[in-house]
């Protein structure tokens, strides 16, 4: 039995972006978790209308 393990999960997320105003995307999220339990977020990206992959810190979640 692993303690600590780390998972990737992938969900549909509305984003705002200047450029392009309110876009509908799937961000990654990779955690790592203890005991089945997630307690850290080490990093997530997302996947662009072009289909570059960017990181979530150049867009917010609101206007």
């Amino acid at each position: 039995m692993k303690l600590i393990s780390i998972k990737r999960e992938t969900k549909q997320e509305g984003r705002f972006s200047k450029k392009m105003g309110v876009l509908n995307t799937k961000v990654t999220y990779i955690k790592k978790q203890f005991l089945s339990i997630p307690y850290k977020t080490l990093h997530k990206y997302r996947e662009t209308y072009y289909g570059e992959i960017k990181d979530c810190e150049d867009c917010q979640l609101a206007r």
